[in-house]
C-alpha cells in the first residue's frame, strides 16, 4: 500500500505531535479516507523525511505523531538555476512541475517583453504562492525532501544585472553551439524565454553584458513549455544525476 507523503511547513522531530492544516487534512481524512494508525512520510524542506503515525482523524482536523527521521538526499549534484519567461494559463505550471521533478535548484520567473502575463501587487503575490505550492506539491510526488527555491519574479534587465556564477546560458534556437562543446561545470543558469522566445535586444544583452552562451537543443524550434525541460533533462544527463 503507497505511503503519502506530504510536506509540512513546520519544525519536525522525532516524538513531535502537530495537527495538519485543513487542505492536508481533508487530503488524507476525505479524498484517501485514512484512519488512526496509518503511516504517513513528511517532510520540511530540512533534507529528512519523516515517518509519522495518524494519531486522530475527526471531521475538523487530522493529528499525526512524528516517529523518526533519516536523512535521504536525492538532490542533484549538479546546481540548476532556471530563468524562465512567465508563460500563459496552465504553461507555467507544468513546467515548474517538471522543472522539480527534474531536480532544478532555483526557479526566477521573468517578466521580459513578449511576456502576456502582467501582475502585479495582490495578483502577483497569490501567483507566487500557487507557483510554490506546485512545486511542493512535485516534490511530493518525486520524493525530493528539499524543495527548489522559488525567487521573486522580477524584469528580466534586473536579473540580468546580478552576478550568477557558473555556466550561464541563453535559449537560442539560431545558435550552433551545443552542449557537448561545453566543458563540464558545477552549476548551469538557463535562461529561457516566455511564448515567442526572448527578444533580440534581450539575447544580445544577455550574451553581450550577461556573459551568457547562446545554446540551440537541436534543429527544431520548441515551444516554451519544451525548452526548459528539454534544456533540464539535457543538462542533468550530461552533468547531473539522470541517465
Amino acid at each position: 500500500m503507497r505511503v503519502p507523503r506530504l510536506y509540512v511547513n513546520a519544525p519536525l522531530q522525532a516524538g513531535s505531535a502537530m495537527q495538519l492544516d485543513e487542505p492536508q487534512s481533508h487530503y488524507l481524512g476525505k479524498v484517501l479516507r485514512m484512519e488512526a494508525g496509518r503511516e504517513l512520510i513528511v517532510f520540511n524542506g530540512d533534507g529528512q523525511e519523516y515517518r509519522a503515525i495518524i494519531s486522530k482523524v475527526d471531521k475538523r482536523a487530522v493529528a499525526i505523531q512524528v516517529e523518526s527521521g533519516e536523512t535521504i538526499n536525492r538532490e542533484s549534484p549538479l546546481h540548476t538555476h532556471l530563468a524562465i519567461g512567465i508563460s500563459r494559463g496552465e504553461r507555467m505550471d507544468w513546467v515548474l512541475q517538471k522543472a522539480t521533478e527534474l531536480g532544478v535548484t532555483q526557479i526566477t520567473p521573468l517578466f521580459t517583453e513578449r511576456t502576456e502575463v502582467r501582475l502585479q501587487g495582490e495578483r502577483l503575490e497569490k501567483k507566487m504562492q500557487h507557483w510554490q505550492q506546485i512545486t511542493i506539491s512535485a516534490c511530493e510526488q518525486c520524493q525530493r525532501n528539499i524543495p527548489p527555491q522559488l525567487l521573486p519574479a522580477q524584469d528580466i534587465a534586473a536579473f540580468l544585472q546580478q552576478a550568477d556564477s557558473g555556466l550561464k546560458l541563453v535559449l537560442h534556437h539560431r545558435s550552433e553551439q551545443t552542449l557537448r562543446q561545453l566543458p563540464t561545470p558545477a552549476s548551469v543558469t538557463l535562461l529561457v524565454g516566455p511564448e515567442g522566445g526572448l527578444s533580440e535586444r534581450e539575447i544580445n544583452a544577455a550574451i553581450g553584458h550577461s556573459g551568457y552562451s547562446p545554446l540551440t537543443l537541436g534543429p527544431r524550434v520548441l515551444r516554451t513549455e519544451t525548452a526548459p525541460v528539454a534544456a533540464l533533462v539535457a543538462v542533468q544527463m550530461l552533468w547531473g544525476d539522470l541517465g
